[in-house]
This record gives C-alpha cells, structure tokens and sequence, in this order.
C-alpha cells in the first residue's frame, strides 16, 4: 500500500527546489524525489508541478510514498514476447509486449522489462532508485513497442539528460475513433491527475505542460490511424489529449472509447503503438533508430476496421 503525507513547507526549506525540499524532508536522493515529483505523486498547494518549483513558508505538500517494500531488484523473470531489438555496451533496445510494466511498482504483481532482461542474463545501469535501475523513460503496461534501458552509468545519465531535454525522437502509432479536424495539427494542454479519480490523468488548469503532434496516416469509415510525434512525455499523454479532443484511441475503455467498437475489432486494451525511437548514441554520438513492427492484436483490429 501507498502512504499518502500531507504537511506544511517549514521555515528551513523557504524558497527551495520542490525536488531539493523532497530529499531533505523525506531522506530520499535528489534523484528519487525528482522521479517520484516526475510521477505526479507530488503536488503544492493541490497542484502537481515541476520538480524546479520553488517552495514557501506554510505551504501545503501532498506527497504519495512508495511502498516500503519497493528496495531491492525484483528477481529475474522470464517475459514471454520481450524481444530485443538492439544491443551493445551501452543500451539494450527492447520492443515491449502487453501487459508488461517498466519496472516493479507499488500495486504491480505482473511482469516487467527489468525482470525480463535480468532473465535474460543483461546487467542494467546501476543509476537510480533500486528497483528501476537502468530505466531511463517508460511505457504503459497496455503500450506496446519500442523501449530503451541503459546498461552503463555513462548511458543513463545521457539518455536521462536527452529525454529531459526532448532531444529524443518519440513516434507513436494510434488508432482514434471518428476523425481529427484538422487533419494534422499539435495538442498543447497540460496534463496532471484527474480531479475524481487516481488512477486517471486529465487535461487539467495548472497540470505539466504537454504536446502531441499528429498527422493523419490512413481514415477509415469509423477511424483514424494517426502518426504521433511527442514532444513531451506525460503519462497516459496520448491517450488523455486524444480523448480531450474527443478522438480517444480505439479499445481505451478509461478514456471514454467505444466498448462496442472494441468488443467488434477483438480489442482489449488501446490501440497505441510505440512505433519508432530516435536518439544520439551515448558512446559514438550518431544517430540510433529503432523499429519496432506492429503486434499481433493490433494487426487484426487494423484489418479488421479496414474492411468495414
């Protein structure tokens, strides 16, 4: 379970890094309190910022603690259809299955990349916290495809700083119900956590920045397949922005789509590829860029609505 502390910014951290008043308040590494602040599990004054906001004096923090089970590595475990796209000294890049989270997390009892790769005999980064050493950005457990881990220090801290920076070349495939007008264009809203619900993300007043860039690949009679370039990376980000904009991704039942239209294509879970990733080679400094095909289910249900 998750330990959720609400308490006020005493005198001695005034006008501090919310990321800096994190560690020194709680005893955690800077590094951990600006991942848990990168989550959303941190909020000032009710509101989810960035880690670089400063605090005051008799402010509120709301601050959702790990689980204190979450300490040493999960044990190695075999993923069934974690495959590996590329591998060298420094990264290893995977193409990541359903149902498969990133790494161990408070609440998550199934499978994960790190397990896998741990399975397969791969020692990861030893930067950040234990139980996602070696993990520089995530997907969702119902996104498949393209995801890459660093394996040495020097790997880590560049992929961090290249994400951080949006130096890395995100593409995304997605199937929406109806058909974005315009036919190509950006979504800037900000994301942060859903005003009635934990487990949910919303364009919210006050949430983190966030853009998606699409364009329009194919349109079918009941959908859009759409290219997605992201320029930031929120969680849930594409699937919360298409819903906003009332396309939400085909079989994401959170985000409002249709079950029936799911249920008729064989959907069980969004229909959101990580499809492409693009970035600078920690070691050479050439461009590395990695495919990944799309998987089995979300083959069918594009054939499937192509034939309608």
């Amino acid at each position: 379970m998750s330990d959720t502390r609400l308490l006020p910014v005493p005198d001695g951290l005034d006008g501090l890094r919310l990321d800096v008043a994190i560690s020194r308040l709680f005893g955690f590494s800077r590094t951990a309190a600006a991942d848990l602040i990168d989550e959303g599990h941190v909020s000032l004054d009710g509101v989810v910022t960035a880690r670089s906001a400063k605090v005051c004096t008799g402010s509120w923090l709301e601050v959702t603690l790990p689980s204190p089970d979450t300490g040493p590595p999960a044990p190695p475990e075999a993923v069934d259809g974690l495959v590996v796209l590329h591998d060298d000294d420094d990264v290893v890049v995977v193409d990541k299955p359903i149902g498969v989270a990133a790494h161990p997390s408070p609440g998550w009892t199934g499978p994960t990349v790190t397990q896998g790769l741990a399975a397969m005999g791969y020692r990861l980064s030893s930067h950040g916290p234990a139980e996602r050493q070696g993990i520089v950005h995530r997907l969702d457990a119902g996104t498949t495809g393209v995801m890459v881990v660093a394996k040495s220090d020097r790997a880590y801290t560049h992929l961090k700083r290249a994400f951080k920076e949006r130096t890395v070349d995100k593409r995304y495939s997605a199937l929406v119900q109806g058909h974005p007008d315009p036919t190509r264009g950006t979504i800037d809203a900000p994301i942060g956590r859903h005003p009635s619900s934990d487990y949910r993300f919303a364009v919210v007043a006050g949430g983190r920045a966030s853009i998606t860039h699409y364009e329009t690949v194919e349109a079918f009679r009941a959908a859009t397949l759409l290219d997605i370039h992201l320029e930031t990376g929120r969680t849930h980000q594409i699937r919360v922005h298409m819903s906003a904009v009332r396309h939400p991704c085909v079989g994401d039942l959170t985000y409002g789509a249709d079950p029936t239209l799911a249920a008729r294509l064989g959907l069980s879970r969004q229909w959101l590829h990580a499809r492409e990733l693009g970035f600078e080679h920690p070691s050479t400094g050439e461009e590395l860029r990695v495919v990944s095909p799309y998987p089995a289910d979300l083959q069918h249900a594009l054939d499937a609505i192509a034939d309608e």
